[in-house]
């Protein structure tokens, strides 16, 4: 089977600065963490809170470096901190943040914020974006109506169809979810 993506060992400190009476110290945020998935597979990473778990979704989706171990997407090891980033890493991995309503840009339209990735990583024209958010908001059980709103006329639910929808408009090789349905009711849960 072909890795998706595999770490190994992958580390995150941060550097706290000191205070008057404290010193400064080091916050071991993630502690050699080793994983990998195949295409087409699933990894659930489940523990309290406080241990690491979103830390580790914006490494593994190269919004943070590790501080230390190895990460590698589609067999090819990445290191943001020495390489940076291109678009073809970012075309592979997004990310479906906890709240909804925090990652949509409250000024945007819908039908702009699904066209944005498109427009951003790629050459496609204006109609062929459209067409493609369209289509989106169809498969997340969405209708055309909704692509001229702003988020706000959205309910919760709604909102995290929508960045599910925005992360998959790239069709990325890995969709990395941290907690998106757990500030959702029960009934919207099932749904997403």
């Amino acid at each position: 089977m072909t890795k998706v993506v595999e770490g190994k060992n992958i580390k995150r400190d941060y550097h706290v600065g000191g205070g008057l009476f404290r010193p400064a110290r080091t916050v071991h945020a993630v502690k050699g963490v080793s994983f990998s998935v195949d295409k087409g597979k699933t990894l659930a990473i489940v523990g309290e809170s406080g241990c690491g778990k979103s830390t580790l979704a914006r490494i593994i989706t190269l919004i943070d470096p590790a501080t230390a171990g190895d990460l590698f997407i589609d067999g090819n090891k990445v290191d943001i901190a020495k390489d940076g980033l291109t678009k073809e890493m970012r075309r592979k991995v997004q990310i479906v943040f906890q709240n909804p309503y925090g990652s949509l840009n409250p000024r945007q339209k819908i039908g702009d914020v699904l066209g944005e990735p498109l427009l951003i990583n790629t050459d496609k024209p204006a109609e062929e974006r459209r067409d493609l958010a369209m289509n989106m908001l169809k498969k997340v059980g969405l209708g055309p109506e909704h692509y001229n709103r702003y988020p706000h006329m959205f309910s919760g639910g709604q909102r995290q169809r929508i960045a599910i929808a925005r992360a998959l408009m790239l069709n990325p090789s890995l969709l990395v979810l941290d907690e998106p349905v757990s500030a959702l009711d029960l009934s919207v849960q099932a749904q997403v």
